[in-house]
């Protein structure tokens, strides 16, 4: 299954939950942004680095990088900034689902880098709890209608 994850910059939030829905052999996800930053941001790299992740690879770049022919068909979408929901996305082949899993941007945090540390892990840990709740059920499985009712669903999870 393919994974688009949108935000504005794709420097913070998509890159998160890019690590994190790949980290199912079920998926293969990827970010994009409407207006990327052209990098990722560094809290973002540190915060994944001290998780153990390997930070190569990861990039900001814009959306239209998937809207060509010769990418991979993407079977869901998912925006994680109101920005990129509220946008005229690009056309996106094979009609994929799409839902909206909004997070609070952490590159807004200002603060020394130990508090803008904590907001990245805020945003992290509430798209993981999303992306496990959604990853816990037979995805590969399930119906087109069910399918976007539990990505609908785990949208809410962590919200205040």
């Amino acid at each position: 299954m393919n994974i688009l994850v949108l935000c504005t910059g794709n420097s913070a939030r998509s890159i998160l939950l890019e690590y994190i829905l790949g980290t199912d052999p079920r998926i293969k996800s990827f970010s994009a942004g409407s207006k990327p930053t052209g990098s990722v941001n560094p809290a973002s790299l540190r915060l994944l680095s001290n998780i153990g992740v390997q930070i190569d690879g990861y990039s900001s770049k814009s959306w239209d990088t998937f809207s060509t022919e010769n990418v991979p068909h993407m079977d869901i979408v998912i925006t994680v900034c109101g920005n990129a929901r509220d946008e005229t996305c690009p056309y996106w082949p094979g009609n994929p689902l799409r839902a909206h899993w909004g997070v609070d941007d952490p590159a807004n945090a200002i603060g020394s880098e130990i508090e803008i540390d904590r907001a990245f892990l805020s945003a992290y840990n509430i798209l993981n709890q999303r992306a496990q709740a959604f990853l816990s059920q037979p995805i590969e499985s399930m119906s087109t209608v069910n399918l976007q009712a539990l990505l609908n669903n785990v949208s809410t999870i962590g919200v205040k």
